[in-house]
């Protein structure tokens, strides 16, 4: 039986701060706007709100670059700001994570400024250096942004790493100097009071020894080298003293964002026993994203993945349960029909993952059904990830129209439009120039629009919220899955005891039908639904509209 935690009962939301709400007019969202929009979250029915970085910081890559660990970017706002914002949050009840980002610094951060500033400096080792090879770079490691990882350094006449971009300079984790001042950082964040982390790249902290160079059968100039960077052995080590000098002595919540990690070490990474965190975002069913336009969900190969994490979770560790965030396109875009069954499947897809077993977390907008946009001009792109496909595609012989139709579908600038608060100007999301444009659907998929109708996505997204709420099997209760050959439906139960609850999505745009394996289901039991449903009696088949969800009670 599971342990009672409070983050396990939690529904958190995510909010990318520069999108969400401007407070004064120049057209970033900041503090201030947060603060405005707390009564709506916590209306919503959200516990945790996770904020992306607001650290000090160039902004090279949306604050993931920080200059400053100790301080609050300008743009968004004051340290006596974000203290208003921790109050704020608190008064209603709600807790306030933060994000972390550990394993690389801004290159504008005075560690790396001394760093570089000579061979034999005291922070010199802080940073990972080496000397080039032949000319080159030291070895063949292609950076996650694409390029080499690898960035020359005139002054000192040395290489420095950048798994990321190459503002994003990696820190060496081997020096104990380096974690010590880590740490002494985010002790004073928990000292002040924020109620845990969402730790950014932390499966990455630890290299492969010597670096060596990745197979190269394709003579590729860089290759892909998560091989020699993601989940090494020995990261443990790291990752338990890392919580027994910080966040082992709170009682926090912490979220690792731990790409590369496989149901076979996840116990070592959120364990009940020998976990280092409470839970972590896997990227597994992500991988089920086609960069291609038009592409169709492949319900069976989703179910396989999310069983096997819930599955492998069991009783000893626990999910962190998301279909967007910050680096995704939008869900109904993707995986849904974000024109004829908009409403219908943002709902399925939404009621789909909220009520498996761990922590859900939306993300901001995608309560009301925020679609992927596609602007027409390279110039009203941010992303430096979507630049760069860009470039690599005209590079590559494709014309302008060509490039942008690959672009378009997983761009991360999809998620990071301005929320669309209501039809006026800009979404009511500012007064001034947004920092990007508004996605130009906001006329009618706004928030002011959806809390006045009662079939809209925001009123189910409230009604899925309670539910999870009210019926604690939702939380502890095991998971089954249902009619696990069927190509359209995800059926999954949830069970604790004599109790029983049945969820179904037809994820597909063709009418299905759902066989529950001898669970009888009626009309009575019924808790959820995003179509009108017909009286029913005893059934034990049950057909379903395109993109139709249910949730009944088992009498």
């Amino acid at each position: 039986m599971y342990k009672r935690h409070w983050w396990k009962e939690a529904v958190g939301y995510q909010i990318y701060p520069r999108s969400f709400q401007d407070s004064n007019g120049d057209g970033i969202g900041d503090l201030k706007g947060i603060i405005q929009r707390l009564d709506y979250v916590k209306e919503l029915g959200i516990d945790v709100i996770w904020i992306c970085p607001v650290y000090q910081s160039p902004n090279d890559d949306n604050g993931y670059d920080i200059s400053d660990y100790e301080s609050i970017m300008e743009e968004f706002g004051t340290m006596e700001d974000f203290d208003e914002l921790l109050n704020e949050v608190h008064q209603r009840g709600m807790k306030l994570i933060m994000d972390l980002v550990l394993n690389h610094t801004s290159d504008e951060h005075p560690w790396f400024i001394e760093s570089r500033s000579s061979q034999n400096n005291s922070k010199r080792d802080w940073y990972i250096w080496r000397d080039g090879k032949q000319g080159q770079e030291p070895n063949n490691w292609e950076s996650i942004f694409g390029g080499s990882a690898w960035q020359y350094d005139a002054v000192t006449e040395e290489y420095y790493l950048h798994l990321f971009s190459p503002k994003q300079p990696d820190l060496n984790w081997e020096n104990e100097e380096v974690r010590n001042a880590l740490y002494k950082t985010v002790n004073g964040w928990l000292e002040k009071g924020i109620d845990g982390f969402r730790i950014d790249a932390i499966s990455h902290i630890k290299k492969r020894p010597h670096l060596p160079n990745m197979p190269n059968q394709k003579d590729k100039a860089y290759v892909p080298s998560f091989d020699m960077h993601l989940n090494q052995e020995g990261i443990h080590d790291f990752l338990e003293e890392f919580k027994e000098e910080t966040y082992g002595k709170y009682d926090v919540m912490t979220v690792g964002e731990a790409n590369g990690v496989t149901i076979d070490e996840a116990h070592l990474w959120v364990g009940e026993e020998q976990g280092k965190m409470d839970m972590i975002f896997q990227f597994e069913h992500l991988g089920l994203w086609d960069a291609e336009p038009n592409q169709e969900l492949d319900v069976l190969e989703l179910k396989n993945v999310l069983t096997r994490w819930q599955k492998g979770l069991e009783n000893n560790g626990w999910n962190a349960l998301f279909l967007e965030n910050h680096d995704q396109p939008r869900v109904v875009s993707t995986w849904g029909n974000d024109e004829e069954f908009w409403r219908e499947s943002a709902t399925a897809l939404g009621g789909m993952y909220f009520l498996m077993q761990g922590t859900p977390f939306i993300y901001q907008g995608q309560e009301i059904g925020m679609t992927n946009v596609q602007y027409p001009s390279i110039e009203d792109y941010d992303d430096v990830s979507t630049k760069n496909l860009y470039s690599a595609k005209r590079e590559a012989g494709l014309s302008h129209a060509k490039a942008m139709e690959y672009i378009w579908a997983p761009s991360r600038d999809n998620s990071r439009t301005p929320m669309q608060w209501s039809e006026e100007p800009n979404a009511g999301f500012t007064t001034g120039t947004p920092w990007m444009k508004v996605n130009p659907n906001y006329s009618h998929i706004n928030v002011e629009k959806q809390l006045q109708e009662q079939q809209s996505i925001l009123a189910f997204y409230k009604s899925m919220i309670q539910i999870k709420k009210d019926y604690p099997i939702f939380i502890y209760g095991l998971y089954d899955l249902l009619d696990s050959s069927n190509k359209q439906v995800y059926a999954y139960t949830r069970t604790s005891g004599y109790e029983k609850m049945v969820v179904m999505a037809n994820l597909t745009g063709k009418p299905a039908t759902c066989h529950t394996e001898n669970i009888i289901l009626s009309y009575d039991g019924l808790l959820l639904n995003n179509y009108k449903i017909e009286e029913h009696l005893n059934a034990k088949t049950i057909a379903l509209e395109p993109y139709e969800f249910r949730v009944y009670q088992v009498n």
